[in-house]
């Protein structure tokens, strides 16, 4: 099987923080600089569930207690193939924190993240899990880096 083209992304919640990555480690890396959440392509057979706590764990050493699905993204690219996105929250876990081989885990004041260097299409979710949507389906379309596209439960933005 090809790499799979369904992923998960969590944002770990902690104080008025979220565990953000800044991908520094990998090279030919689509996130290469970027700050995003914890997450990954599912293996075969997983649940959007079993990726979720695979990778958080995986990547962060975290084990998750209390987490929820806030929506789905998808995004197409003329760069790469469409990716369909599992977005979590977290606000409950336990365990030891380690360091990640795809880059540098960090604790980020929510009102800080847009700051950082993200992803257009990251920033409109934020809004909506910081505005508490309580579920949505976003379709993001890039053309090189620029967000060209934004569809929000089926109506353009």
């Amino acid at each position: 099987m090809g790499r799979s083209n369904l992923t998960t992304l969590c944002y770990i919640e902690r104080d008025g923080e979220y565990l953000m990555m800044h991908r520094v480690k990998k090279q030919h890396d689509i996130n290469k600089d970027k700050w995003v959440g914890i997450g990954g392509h599912f293996e075969a057979d997983e649940s959007p569930e079993e990726c979720l706590l695979r990778e958080v764990t995986e990547e962060t050493g975290l084990i998750l207690d209390r987490y929820r699905l806030r929506g789905v993204i998808t995004f197409c690219s003329d760069r790469w193939q469409t990716e369909y996105m599992f977005l979590y929250t977290a606000d409950r876990f336990h365990g030891d924190m380690h360091g990640c081989d795809e880059g540098t885990l960090e604790w980020i004041e929510k009102d800080a993240v847009y700051d950082l260097p993200i992803w257009e299409g990251d920033k409109i979710f934020f809004h909506l899990l910081d505005d508490g949507h309580p579920f949505f389906s976003l379709k993001l379309r890039y053309e090189g880096d620029k967000l060209v596209e934004k569809v929000m439960d089926g109506s353009d933005m």
